[in-house]
C-alpha cells in the first residue's frame, strides 16, 4: 500500500513539472533615494511580483541601514513576470519615479546612499539602459541626466533587525505617507514628469 501511494505521489509530481506552466521571471536592481518608495512605487505595477530594500553598488559587505553601508546605494531588487513587462518596461517606470537631475540624492534625502542609479547584469540590459536614458536625455534637452548606469554587484537585502524597512510603507502608512508628503517626492515628479507622475496610484 504505502509503495503504491509512493508512487502515485511521484506520478504526480513528474505530471505536475510537466504539464505546469512556469513563469518567465526576470530581475532587476535599481536605486531611486529612499527604498520605502521604490518599493512603493513599484509594488503597484502589475506584473512586478516581489520587490526587496537592500543595499548595493559598494565594496562594504553586508551593510546595514544604522551601521556601515558607505559607498552603497539604497536599493531594491525587482522581480517581474517576463511575460507580462520588458527590462525596458521596468526602466520607463524607473525614469519617471525619480528626479534624473538630482546630483546630490532624490528629494528631501542627500547624500551618496540616496542617489539614482540603474544597476545592469549584462550588456542586453546596459543596451536597454543607454536606450531609455539617452530617450530622456532628448526629453529635456536643457538639463543634465546624472543618474549613471552601473555594472550590478552584491545585493545585500535588508534583514534582522532591520528587516522592518522592508514593506514600510504597509506596516506603516500613516508614517510612510507623512514622510513622502513632507519629503516633496510626488511634488517634484510632478513637476518633472507632469501627466506620467499624474497617473500613477502614490500612497
Amino acid at each position: 500500500m504505502k509503495s503504491t501511494i509512493t508512487a502515485v505521489l511521484f506520478g504526480a509530481t513528474i505530471s505536475a513539472s510537466i504539464f505546469t506552466p512556469t513563469t518567465n521571471a526576470d530581475e532587476a536592481i535599481l536605486a531611486g533615494g529612499c527604498f520605502w518608495c521604490m518599493e512603493s512605487d513599484f509594488e503597484k505595477l502589475e506584473g512586478v511580483t516581489d520587490v526587496v530594500s537592500g543595499f548595493t553598488g559598494g565594496n562594504t559587505p553586508n551593510p546595514t541601514y544604522n551601521g556601515n553601508h558607505k559607498g552603497h546605494y539604497e536599493a531594491v531588487k525587482i522581480t517581474y513576470n517576463g511575460d507580462m513587462l520588458s527590462y525596458e518596461d521596468i526602466l520607463d517606470h524607473f525614469w519617471v519615479n525619480i528626479d534624473p537631475f538630482d546630483s546630490r540624492g532624490q528629494f528631501c534625502d542627500k547624500g551618496p546612499s540616496y542617489l539614482s542609479a540603474i544597476f545592469v547584469a549584462n550588456e542586453k540590459e546596459r543596451a536597454i539602459a543607454e536606450k531609455t536614458k539617452a530617450d530622456v536625455v532628448a526629453q529635456f534637452p536643457n538639463q543634465k541626466v546624472v543618474t549613471p548606469i552601473l555594472d550590478a554587484s552584491t545585493f545585500y537585502p535588508i534583514k534582522g533587525d532591520e528587516i522592518g524597512h522592508q514593506d514600510f510603507y504597509k506596516k506603516s502608512p500613516v508614517r510612510y505617507k507623512f514622510y513622502r508628503w513632507n519629503c516633496g517626492r510626488d511634488q517634484r515628479l510632478e513637476e518633472i514628469w507632469g501627466e506620467k507622475a499624474l497617473g500613477k496610484n502614490k500612497s
